[in-house]
């Protein structure tokens, strides 16, 4: 069993920048592969980044690409998630995830989830 909490969400302007952390409880938790998801108010959960057990394969969205980066501490069991040049489209509550397998962090299928951090971002 892992527990994921996410901290680092709040309200910035256009163009401003916030990181992300998630925590991960649990003697195994740096072997999991971790990402990041997002959810809009009225759509579906998507996904924003992932990253392996050992930080060597890492994945993102298009939409976020160039811009957010994730990056992980396995000393310390912590995933961040480095979020610049921030829209107004990615305004959403952010979820942390956990996986045994990079793939089921990509294909949105993980086996844990966090309880999710508010980003809002103003224009």
């Amino acid at each position: 069993q892992v527990q994921l909490v996410e901290s680092g969400g709040g309200l910035v302007q256009a163009g401003g920048s916030l990181r992300l952390s998630c925590a991960a409880s649990g003697r195994t938790a740096s072997s999991y592969a971790m990402g990041w998801f997002r959810q809009a108010p009225g759509k579906e959960r998507d996904f924003v980044a992932a990253i392996s057990w050992d930080g060597g394969r890492i994945y993102y969205a298009d939409s976020v690409k160039g811009r957010f980066t994730i990056a992980r501490d396995n000393t310390k069991n912590t995933v961040f998630l480095q979020m610049d040049s921030l829209k107004s489209e990615d305004t959403a509550v952010y979820y942390c995830a956990a996986a045994l397998t990079f793939s089921a962090v990509a294909d949105l299928r993980p086996n844990w989830w966090g309880q999710g951090t508010q980003v809002t971002v103003s224009s």
